[in-house]
């Protein structure tokens, strides 16, 4: 207002409001609210998930689901043929693959050193022969580790000699890369007192094999190949294995383990 209480006729030069001469409760209102346009689809999709993983949940613990998983049998890939096989690992004519020991982990069982065994097994071998000795069982060794190509020999060599056919060849002899022999825990006997039975089933009938029966488990050695054995190997009453320390019950255990399993054919 001027002095005479008239309110001021606005200049010609007088600017118009800017944005900070507009109240603040106008500029609040004025400004139209920005909406999310995807908040819609979030809300429904989060519905959607939620329901998806209730009805997964009821579905998996409902037992009708978990006597069918049950019955389900694994299916074999188009190209199986179902055949037996060995369950414990791969094997060849019912032989497992075994490592050749090394030079530096052998120790000498005769005074000619000719026949060496691992040095644990060595050690309890000599013992358990002294020991039954002293009962009156002479026990003679014939063979322990053999290398790759000593098997080699015996296998093939000896099939081509006596015109064996394979399978029956390996029924008394491991193919080579497969010979319990390779491990230096393996070791062939015979009786001192009866050699004609040497590498031959009649050996069970000998003194030296009665005192195996009864004492070799005191110093940790088994027969390999029992009678009606799972791999399928003939009855070698002469053939026996130390399994005194970690390393040999890990070479021989997941062959004394096996199960024949005949897979279930494509319908």
């Amino acid at each position: 207002m001027d002095k005479s209480g008239l309110p001021n006729k606005p200049s010609q030069g007088t600017k118009k409001p800017t944005g900070d001469d507009i109240p603040v409760a106008l500029r609040e209102t004025s400004q139209p609210s920005r909406q999310n346009p995807w908040q819609p689809v979030l809300f429904i999709g989060g519905l959607l998930a939620t329901g998806t993983i209730i009805g997964a949940i009821v579905w998996l613990t409902n037992p009708q689901f978990k006597s069918l998983v049950a019955a389900s049998p694994s299916p074999l890939p188009s190209s199986a043929t179902p055949s037996p096989t060995l369950s414990a690992q791969e094997n060849v004519l019912g032989h497992l693959p075994y490592q050749e020991a090394t030079a530096a982990e052998l120790q000498p069982i005769t005074a000619d050193g000719r026949i060496r065994m691992r040095a644990a097994a060595a050690k309890k071998f000599q013992e358990m022969v002294a020991d039954a000795r002293n009962s009156g069982a002479i026990i003679v060794p014939i063979s322990g580790f053999r290398t790759v190509a000593e098997q080699q020999h015996l296998f093939f060599d000896v099939k081509a000699q006596r015109g064996e056919v394979t399978s029956k060849r390996a029924e008394v002899s491991a193919p080579p890369g497969y010979s319990e022999h390779h491990t230096g825990y393996a070791v062939d006997i015979g009786d001192g007192n009866v050699p004609a039975t040497n590498l031959s089933p009649n050996f069970e009938k000998t003194a030296a094999f009665k005192w195996m029966q009864a004492n070799a488990a005191r110093y940790s050695f088994e027969l390999s190949f029992p009678q009606h054995n799972l791999q399928g190997v003939s009855y070698e009453p002469w053939h026996w294995r130390f399994v005194g320390d970690r390393p040999s019950l890990e070479t021989f255990y997941k062959a004394k383990n096996l199960k024949v399993v005949t897979p279930t054919p494509r319908p």
